[in-house]
């Protein structure tokens, strides 16, 4: 590795670049881990941005958490009963249901894949 450095003044600075990274679109899932990173895992961060890594971790945890979502979303859609005919029969209670379980994925997914 070469550096180069670059005179300002009387002081000469290296001349840091980081590494291509690749350019993923992160989502929802992917923004709060970076979040999570940016203030409570300062060194996994500096470690990721600076090894061109983030991007791509981002990405995969973006992809993690939206798996376990549709999974658990699916698992307790069927445990609990809730069906189309409860929807078309009695809609209120079917989005009460469906809230219930999408809250219960979400917290689920933010402790085990978010934030650790």
């Amino acid at each position: 590795m070469e550096l180069r450095y670059k005179q300002i003044g009387d002081q000469f600075y290296p001349e840091l670049e980081l590494p291509e990274q690749t350019d993923y679109k992160i989502g929802k899932y992917g923004n709060l881990h970076l979040a999570f990173l940016k203030n409570h895992r300062r060194g996994t961060y500096t470690t990721l941005l600076a090894e061109g890594r983030l991007n791509e971790h981002l990405h995969s945890i973006d992809e993690q958490a939206v798996a376990q979502m549709e999974s658990i979303v699916a698992g307790l859609v069927k445990k609990n009963g809730i069906t189309e005919e409860l929807k078309a029969t009695d809609q209120m209670r079917w989005v009460q249901e469906m809230n219930n379980v999408r809250a219960c994925a979400k917290e689920f997914v933010l402790r085990e894949v978010i934030y650790r």
